[in-house]
């Protein structure tokens, strides 16, 4: 039986599936895991981590199917992340995370001092931010210099798998984009002028498109993952745009929201479209560009709740639902990890405004779903101010399984969504990938047919009003309590 692999590494746990020709799942493995957060702000993951965890689920999906042929291997993984090893492939320090690692905060203040904001928007299309890859080469640089010195090459996880796989040291564009400011997003190259400046040291990775073959397995990764010698292998992208691809998201005027450990937004187009509020980006395909954006925390915060109150799922959803529009009167801020998009602000903190004695754990779930809806309201708000040109709403990721959520995130912003049949994310569009990769042009597997629409879930009218009240107190709860939060964030550095 001809198959493809598709396997993700995500923050909280590594995922692969066995895909069938026709886009049938064959079989499925997890692996969970934890990120370090040694410092406030810090957020952090020791990178041999995702080999260990890919041999791991290879290896349990093809001995479970010995009737599998692996025909061609699909990777993808969270960022964008700063792994940096030496020239022998070993990592130097543990890898740095995507924006919700908030620590070069200092180097983001100085790189945009020397170069220039104007600049550095012409050039890669985005302001520095906590998200930007190349601030957090520099953060080492500056920080770790020790671990700098040995450090040599740069790998995202995806990188480091098809790395691991093939020895192809090769990033794709998406993910260069935004190592910041390195990349020139216009040209589709590295910035020669800040690379030599700020990281001169590390080898630049060769660069190609999310879709392209990077190269073919060895006979070491052979033996250890069992997927035979010789196997295509994709060049892989960042999570969210293989999710993206996963249920078709991807093509001009789409908007794929992601639901998961974060809340995850790209919409795609044509243009160039430059916001300091978003992240402008390279697509995962050739000649389209991406503005993205992403809340710090969104399953987080319901996995906070439910450890807090130590309640499972469905009684918590049970309860929200009871609850209701606006939880009783209370409105909470999601920013309990900092936020990304669209303010930027990686000493914002989480608020709960209006508790009283008669509020229950119910209502707290509650708030903390509408929060995350009014986020995504606040990002694709700022997405159409700066051009975006938004069609059509796709949900993908863990938490499109709980209708409720995605009604209220329908109900906050007025979009309907489209929910496929197959929600099980990125290791399945990285099974695609690796599927198209290998296709003649002529019998190329579609994702609609792979990935059909399940479900189309309606804004309730008769929400309207309550919720847009909501998200003018939501504006004016995080203005209104930003200088007190912002020294609440400066005392917690130092605990």
């Amino acid at each position: 039986m001809r198959c493809t692999l598709g396997v993700d590494i995500g923050t909280s746990s590594s995922k692969g599936v066995l895909v069938a020709e026709d886009g049938t799942i064959i079989a499925s493995a997890t692996r969970a895991h934890d990120v370090a957060r040694p410092h406030a702000g810090w957020v952090e993951m020791d990178g041999r981590i995702w080999w260990d965890e890919f041999v791991q689920i290879a290896r349990e999906l093809l001995d479970g199917h010995q009737d599998a042929e692996v025909v061609a291997v699909g990777v993808s993984g969270m960022g964008p992340c700063v792994l940096l090893a030496d020239e022998n492939d070993e990592p130097v320090r543990p890898a740095i995370l995507y924006g919700v690692d908030s620590r070069s905060t200092t180097q983001i203040t100085r790189l945009t001092d020397e170069l220039g904001q104007d600049e550095i928007t012409r050039i890669g299309g985005s302001v520095l931010t906590s998200q930007a890859g190349g601030a957090k080469i520099v953060w080492v640089a500056d920080e770790d210099p020790d671990s700098y010195a040995r450090a040599r090459r740069l790998f995202m996880p995806a990188s480091w798998l098809a790395r691991r796989l093939t020895g192809a040291y090769v990033l794709d564009h998406q993910s260069a984009s935004q190592t910041s400011p390195f990349y020139d997003i216009e040209n589709e190259c590295w910035y020669e002028p800040w690379w030599q400046q700020y990281a001169a040291t590390i080898e630049q990775p060769a660069l190609a498109w999310a879709g392209d073959i990077a190269g073919t397995v060895t006979a070491a990764a052979s033996e250890l993952t069992g997927i035979p010698l010789g196997t295509p292998v994709i060049v892989g992208t960042i999570d969210a745009w293989t999710e993206a691809v996963s249920v078709g998201a991807h093509g001009v005027g789409d908007l794929m929201l992601m639901y998961g450990t974060t809340m995850f937004l790209i919409a795609t187009g044509e243009d160039t479209l430059r916001t300091p509020s978003m992240w402008t980006t390279a697509g995962a395909f050739a000649g389209t560009r991406n503005l993205a954006g992403g809340l710090a925390a969104s399953g987080a915060l319901t996995a906070w709740l439910k450890d807090l109150t130590d309640a499972d799922y469905p009684q918590l959803l049970a309860e929200a639902a009871e609850s209701g529009p606006g939880a009783r009167g209370l409105v909470m801020l999601p920013y309990f990890a900092g936020e990304r998009t669209p303010i930027q602000d990686p000493d914002a903190r989480g608020v709960i405004a209006g508790l009283t004695l008669r509020h229950g754990r119910g209502d707290l779930y509650r708030a903390a779903l509408e929060a995350t809806a009014l986020g995504v309201r606040h990002n694709v708000e700022t997405m159409r101010a700066a051009g975006a040109d938004i069609r059509r709403i796709v949900a993908v990721g863990g938490g499109t399984q709980g209708r409720l959520w995605l009604q209220i995130v329908s109900d906050a912003t007025g979009l309907v969504q489209e929910v496929p049949e197959t929600t099980i994310g990125a290791s399945y569009g990285a099974a695609f990938l690796a599927a198209s990769a290998i296709a003649a042009d002529d019998v190329k597997p579609q994702i609609e047919h792979w990935n059909p629409v399940a479900d189309t879930i309606t804004p309730d009218p008769s929400a309207k009003a309550a919720y847009d009240a909501l998200f003018d107190r939501y504006l004016r709860l995080y203005d209104g309590t930003r200088g007190v939060v912002h020294e609440l964030a400066a005392e917690q550095r130092t605990h």
